[in-house]
């Protein structure tokens, strides 16, 4: 399945509608590879902080694959994080992130380790 050209995407959406965040967005936008986190950065800027409901209203929209749900979780470990802060860093629900942890993170120890 091909995956969609953002790069072409956003480049488009801000010449058209937003050409003020341009300089703000070029950084993303020049990077070889745009990962789904560089795309949720994207969608942060052009939003702005002043579209709180339109963005509320968009989060029931969003849907994420497996390699960005793992990037996510990823974040959390690497920035020390617990659900309730991952969830308004990246605008989830608790019960997504909870929901996710339980499906992508293993609930059996490593073998070698001792059983309590």
């Amino acid at each position: 399945m091909k995956t969609p050209d953002y790069r072409k995407i956003y480049q488009d959406m801000i010449r058209m509608k937003y050409p003020e965040k341009k300089e703000l967005c070029s950084s993303i936008l020049e990077k070889k590879n745009i990962d789904p986190l560089d795309i949720i950065r994207l969608n942060d800027i052009i939003a702005g902080k002043s579209d709180k409901e339109k963005i509320k209203g968009n989060q029931k929209l969003k849907s994420y694959d497996r390699n960005t749900i793992l990037q996510i979780l990823d974040y959390q470990k690497k920035h020390h994080l617990n659900n309730t802060e991952l969830a308004l860093h990246f605008k989830l629900s608790r019960n997504t992130v909870a929901k996710w942890k339980k499906i992508f993170c293993s609930a059996d120890p490593p073998l070698d380790e001792p059983h309590y």
